[in-house]
């Protein structure tokens, strides 16, 4: 009877409930961390990393090769040589980085969709950059307008997603236009803080334009008001090209955010250990953050981390290894170090939504979240080391983040649900299926998957063995069939839309200058 009772029960598993309409449960909006931060590095271990990455920094120094970044940086005092050299003082950083905010909020459309990445705030981000875009009905290929719609679909629907990247960069509209054509999706599929590409001066003021009018924010509003983001990458080892220069200036100046992300992969772009590695990750960072505070004292800004390493037998990136864990640990302890907001990853080099990306996801996963990260960027949909945004592994990805924040919920532990009167109630050798407290509980007792297929192996095989890859794909085309976009001001899209066209009319964003 007791066996009869539980398949029926596991008939009624994830294999065929299609996806909340609301994306899951309204605590998933905004994580709380409750966990002690794992820490790899003794106290003296910090201050070592520390010391030496100032070091860095005054004696051997990071190229800039941005004029304008190079002018900022002497104004403030830094030592700038004739081969684009710049120094900094120790005392120079450590004021300057001092006046960065310890937190970030991101202003949403929707306020409920506020992001805070600061204190024990966490906010997870989908995949943003790779060229191509993958699906089980049409495999690797380019990506496409289309894909990076569904990909802000996506975003919008599932609440365990609270930023939106840029999903995959959709290769068949104009590259000078664009950035106005990805910000207007963002803007109005989705009413979560969005992403923007450094492309320019021009791209990001268009870009910023896109934003301020659809938040409703006159220009002075909309510089205190951070309703976006960007990533700044330098370049390892020791360098800050014009474009991301550029863009740090441009941010910090608009009052938008800014992460600062070295990609410093020990044995290639760093040292081959990784406290070199790390070394060199603070020092780059610590450079870029403290040129958006030159630019403007208290600028919002995010402290990135993404050291990995490579495999030594071909050189290339290798995400989710211990290497890549005990890094992420490492960086949480650095940025606390600074009273910086973290950004981490959940990265995977697998080509193929399998299970080693599966593994290798939740050790980066597991990395971020208990390495203290307040920011967690390529949360959902990164594929073959970043190159390719999938549909599938976006909705495998959201059934691993629905757990980690089912993980994160307080334990509540009170008489209620100790259950002393349900265990009377049973006695030895009996059943809880049908006691009241039981009754009471069952429908949100426990996690309901998304993707998982709970089913005995019979009732598995005789609908036709659906793997989860296959399953992600139909959630996948659900979910976009199901999409209804969130309310916008018709006026404020009627605005949007006449900047995009006198902007394509005058030619777009030189994305040079």
């Amino acid at each position: 009877m007791q066996e009869g009772r539980r398949r029926s029960r596991r008939d009624k598993g994830g294999a065929h409930r299609p996806p909340a309409p609301k994306g899951g449960k309204p605590y998933w909006r905004q994580w709380k961390n409750p966990f002690r931060c794992l820490e790899v590095l003794s106290e003296d271990h910090v201050e070592a990393i520390h010391e030496a990455s100032l070091t860095v920094l005054s004696e051997i120094g990071i190229r800039v090769l941005s004029d304008p970044a190079r002018a900022l940086y002497a104004e403030a005092g830094a030592d700038v040589d004739d081969d684009m050299m710049v120094r900094l003082d120790p005392a120079l950083v450590m004021e300057k980085v001092g006046l960065a905010p310890s937190s970030v909020t991101l202003q949403a459309r929707n306020p409920a969709c506020n992001a805070t990445m600061g204190g024990n705030n966490v906010v997870i981000g989908t995949v943003g950059g790779p060229p191509f875009y993958s699906d089980l009905d049409g495999g690797r290929r380019d990506g496409s307008f289309r894909d990076f719609e569904n990909f802000c679909k996506l975003a919008q629907t599932f609440n365990v997603i609270h930023v939106m990247g840029t999903g995959t960069e959709p290769q068949d509209i104009p590259i000078n236009v664009r950035h106005m054509h990805t910000a207007r999706s963002l803007v109005t599929l989705t009413e979560k803080p969005g992403f923007i590409f450094f492309r320019g001066t021009q791209a990001v003021a268009d870009s910023y334009e896109i934003f301020r009018i659809a938040h409703g924010l006159s220009e002075e509003e909309f510089r205190d008001t951070p309703v976006c983001y960007s990533v700044a990458n330098s370049n390892s080892p020791l360098q800050l090209d014009g474009l991301m220069c550029r863009g740090i200036i441009d941010a910090a100046v608009a009052g938008q955010a800014m992460v600062l992300t070295p990609f410093t992969l020990a044995g290639a772009m760093a040292p081959v250990t990784l406290a070199g590695a790390l070394t060199q990750q603070n020092a780059e960072a610590l450079a870029g953050i403290c040129l958006a505070q030159i630019a403007r004292a208290g600028a919002p800004v995010v402290y990135g981390s993404f050291t990995s390493n490579v495999d030594m037998r071909s050189g290339s990136p290798a995400f989710g290894t211990p290497e890549y864990t005990k890094a992420a640990f490492a960086s949480g302890q650095l940025a606390r170090r600074y009273n910086l907001p973290l950004r981490s990853s959940a990265p995977t080099a697998s080509n193929c939504v399998d299970a080693q990306a599966a593994y290798e996801t939740q050790m980066s996963l597991w990395g971020a979240i208990m390495g203290g990260a307040n920011f967690v960027l390529h949360g959902a949909g990164w594929l073959e080391g970043g190159l390719t945004a999938s549909a599938e592994k976006f909705i495998v990805d959201i059934e691993m983040l629905q757990m980690m924040a089912e993980v994160l919920q307080p334990l509540v532990v009170d008489d209620d649900t100790i259950g002393l009167d349900a265990m009377r109630d049973v006695g030895p050798g009996g059943h809880f299926f049908g006691t009241p407290h039981t009754i009471a509980r069952f429908e949100d007792a426990f996690y309901t998957p998304l993707v998982s297929d709970w089913r005995n192996f019979e009732t598995w095989r005789d609908t036709g063995s659906v793997d989860a890859t296959r399953r992600a794909n139909r959630i996948f085309k659900e979910t976009i069939m199901a999409f209804e976009a969130p309310p916008i001001d018709p006026g404020r899209v009627e605005e949007i839309d006449a900047f995009v066209a006198r902007r394509t009319e005058e030619g777009g964003a030189d994305i040079e200058r």
